[in-house]
């Protein structure tokens, strides 16, 4: 093959990458337009372009497929993606993903697995203060729920002096009596143990009339 042929050959080469690159500059152009106007479901479309046509990969993709699928309500695809971005070598971002899986995976009830993913992120960055909220409160929530339960399981069966005196602050509530109220059930408490089944009942009469008292 002479010089001239090489040449031609080159040419014919080198605009089919430069136009590969082009392509690909574009696509990443439209879809981070697409996700930061909110678009989120021509997003997800826009990504996975990326990923599958180009086969662009990268734990930032990932993340922001994440959160395109978690803004459509695709709660499971969501999760996938946020999965590969914990893998970054960035703190921060795998951080980020951790989080987010934490509170899909608590708005699925999976209390456990949720508060294990805030703690995940905390480990990857400990200045990531919107994960240590969420573990803070969902510990926190926890906690009181599982108080709450075992108060439930323990509580007494109220008996019928105890159901009386019930009926008879109900009706002076109804009169808005709260502290005569809350003064017949403490009276009652006195004389049977078992008026503790209404114990959620005379804390909020007790935190309505310290309300009032201010």
């Amino acid at each position: 093959m002479n010089s001239s042929k090489l040449i031609i050959a080159a040419l014919l080469i080198i605009p089919s990458s430069w136009t590969r690159v082009t392509r690909l500059n574009n696509a990443i152009t439209t879809a981070e337009e697409s996700y930061s106007t909110a678009n989120y479901e021509k997003s997800v479309a826009d990504h996975l372009v990326l990923a599958n046509e180009f086969e662009y990969s990268s734990p930032a993709l990932s993340f922001d497929l994440g959160l395109s699928h978690q803004f459509s309500e695709k709660p499971d695809e969501a999760l996938t993606h946020y999965d590969q971005a914990t893998q970054s070598p960035n703190t921060m971002l795998a951080s980020f993903a951790f989080n987010q899986s934490g509170v899909i995976t608590g708005n699925k009830k999976e209390y456990e697995a949720a508060l294990s993913k805030f703690q995940s992120a905390l480990i990857k960055d400990p200045t990531n203060e919107t994960a240590r909220y969420n573990y803070e409160l969902l510990a926190r929530w926890m906690q009181r729920d599982e108080e709450r339960k075992n108060q439930e399981q323990n509580k007494p069966e109220p008996s019928d002096f105890a159901k009386r005196k019930k009926a008879e602050a109900d009706r002076l509530v109804e009169q808005f009596l709260f502290g005569d109220a809350l003064q017949v059930m403490q009276d009652a408490m006195a004389q049977d143990s078992t008026v503790a089944a209404y114990q959620d009942f005379m804390s909020t009469l007790q935190e309505v009339v310290e309300i009032d008292e201010n």
